[in-house]
């Protein structure tokens, strides 16, 4: 008898983003020099994510939003393989596409146009490799290992004292784990009812403040609120 799948898609509300993706990969084909926009979406989330965690992969990157809205619908939603989370893999991961990224813009150097086709190279590149996995395994399956993301969850808040703008996910004491309907529906396949009456909220430097679990908690034990830690 086939287990049945314990990851599911979840429809939310929101800005539909994925269109700046694919307008993106469009005219920077045409427009070489436009590929440096690709600069904003590689330093806005490791910046933001000092104060924020990775909020920007969950609610600015367009990458990011195609996965949730576009190819969760169509996903099989299998476990992300457990070694793509790895710290040694992520590492491996950021210093082979900088590596990459080095060796072409050096050859493109001085050109504005060839160096910002070598940004345009990496986001196609990297989105056909996320596509292609979200059909195998899970819509973020990429967003596990990607780059910008792994040095993202590494920057972000894991402790006390932490930022105020910072906003975690607070799990009621009274929340019996029972459904772990948040796991289910969460798009990085974490595990926010463990957090369960913690102080701080849900810790996890991979968690994208998407709200999914939130909204899909059918007791409303879940919040994303923030951080109101005095020590």
């Amino acid at each position: 008898m086939a287990q049945k799948q314990f990851h599911k898609h979840y429809a939310t509300k929101g800005p539909q983003l994925f269109w700046i993706i694919f307008t993106y990969l469009v005219l920077a084909w045409f427009i070489p020099v436009l590929g440096w926009a690709a600069l904003i979406c590689m330093i806005g989330p490791v910046l933001t994510s000092v104060w924020k965690g990775r909020f920007w992969c969950g609610n600015v990157c367009p990458r990011g939003n195609m996965y949730d809205r576009l190819l969760s619908k169509y996903s099989p939603h299998r476990p992300i393989p457990k070694f793509v989370r790895t710290f040694g893999f992520r590492l491996f991961m950021v210093f082979f596409i900088f590596a990459m990224f080095g060796i072409q813009m050096y050859f493109a150097w001085g050109d504005w146009g060839a160096m910002g086709l070598v940004f345009w190279k990496i986001i196609l590149l990297t989105t056909i490799v996320g596509i292609v996995l979200s059909f195998i395994y899970a819509p973020r399956t990429w967003c596990s290992f990607c780059p910008m993301g792994s040095l993202s969850s590494w920057v972000a808040p894991k402790k006390a004292p932490l930022p105020k703008a910072f906003k975690s996910i607070h799990v009621s004491s009274q929340c019996e784990e029972k459904c772990k309907l948040c796991a289910r529906v969460c798009p990085m396949q974490l595990t926010p009812y463990s957090s369960r009456g913690e102080q701080l909220g849900y810790l996890h430097p991979d968690c994208l403040k998407c709200r999914k679990c939130e909204k899909a908690c059918p007791t409303k034990m879940m919040t994303l609120i923030p951080n109101t830690d005095k020590s």
